[in-house]
């Protein structure tokens, strides 16, 4: 971790609707950096994590000579930001976010969002639609759920039933239970990692860590009850911005519904939706900035630097 403190400030915090946020900022190098289109980071929401999960990237982005500025915000009841016992909706999450894009970061970004919290990217995209603001300058996919998945609406009913089966005695054993290393270590092998020798003492010590707080569940629970699952395609197909697509060789699916889905068909699924969007496939399954960083960082430099000087072009 002296590599990445050397590289950001300390731990910094913000105010969103009376609730105490984190978040890391890392630039290190100012004079260049103010050309630079900024990153920033949502990080998935499960057991343990938080934005914690960014910091590999945020290492090797700047040890491969990249010079943007990377934001990297913990969402409500993760990391250091408040836990509060409340159910929460990829709406609330998008709100926290578009605070902080206008009051922290204050210029068009490009928002990289991992695995299935691509719910959370589309509902700020959509808040961006309905106000007319132009804070996300473009969009990466980092290991998108099935597509299947992704716009397999859930009734209201449905979600707070599970929401109220989690959020009881009997959620709260779950959550001891599913914090413990074995059990960390285990679904990152079966449903994370593509290569099991990835899950390494880092991985799960910051899960460990970050679960240590029992109200870390509340956050969990939203996810794990179903809140993000909404039709999304009207979304989509607005989403005018640039999207860069990235999918691991071995992806795979928790969900029933994706499990028949090959990467290549995913990939092919989310490009064949997004009106502005290019993809690849690399190694790895579906925690690619933590499992392959060197070529994720690869993939989003190239298509960041194309960005960049479009912009550059348009100024000059």
């Amino acid at each position: 971790m002296s590599a990445i403190s050397s590289i950001k400030s300390p731990t910094l915090f913000y105010e969103w609707k009376n609730y105490r946020c984190a978040y890391d900022f890392y630039n290190p190098n100012a004079t260049t950096a103010d050309n630079s289109i900024p990153l920033v980071l949502i990080h998935p929401i499960g057991v343990g994590l938080s934005r914690v999960f960014w910091h590999r990237f945020c290492e090797s982005w700047h040890k491969a000579g990249n010079s943007n500025p990377i934001y990297n915000p913990d969402l409500l009841g993760c990391g250091e930001c408040e836990m509060p016992a409340v159910a929460c909706y990829p709406d609330d999450w998008a709100a926290q976010l578009q605070f902080f894009l206008e009051t922290v970061v204050k210029k068009p970004a490009i928002v990289l969002v991992q695995g299935a919290l691509l719910s959370v990217a589309l509902a700020l995209a959509k808040i961006e639609q309905e106000s007319g603001s132009n804070l996300m300058r473009g969009l990466v996919l980092a290991g998108p759920p099935a597509w299947a998945v992704l716009n397999k609406h859930s009734t209201e009913r449905q979600q707070r039933i599970v929401w109220n089966l989690l959020d009881s005695p009997l959620g709260n054993a779950f959550y001891r239970y599913a914090r413990r290393a074995e059990f960390l270590r285990s679904f990152s092998i079966k449903q994370l990692f593509g290569d099991a020798a990835k899950v390494d003492g880092e991985w799960l010590d910051a899960l460990q860590a970050g679960a240590a707080n029992p109200d870390s569940r509340h956050a969990v629970f939203s996810f794990l009850a179903g809140f993000w699952r909404q039709d999304y395609s009207s979304t989509i197909q607005k989403c005018d911005r640039p999207a860069l697509v990235i999918m691991g060789e071995k992806a795979s699916s928790i969900s029933q519904a994706g499990k028949a889905e090959k990467p290549e068909e995913r990939l092919a699924q989310y490009l064949a939706n997004f009106p502005n969007a290019e993809g690849l496939l690399m190694p790895g399954r579906n925690v690619l900035p933590y499992e392959s960083t060197a070529e994720f960082v690869n993939a989003v430099a190239e298509f960041v630097n194309k960005l960049n000087k479009q912009d550059l072009r348009i100024v000059r």
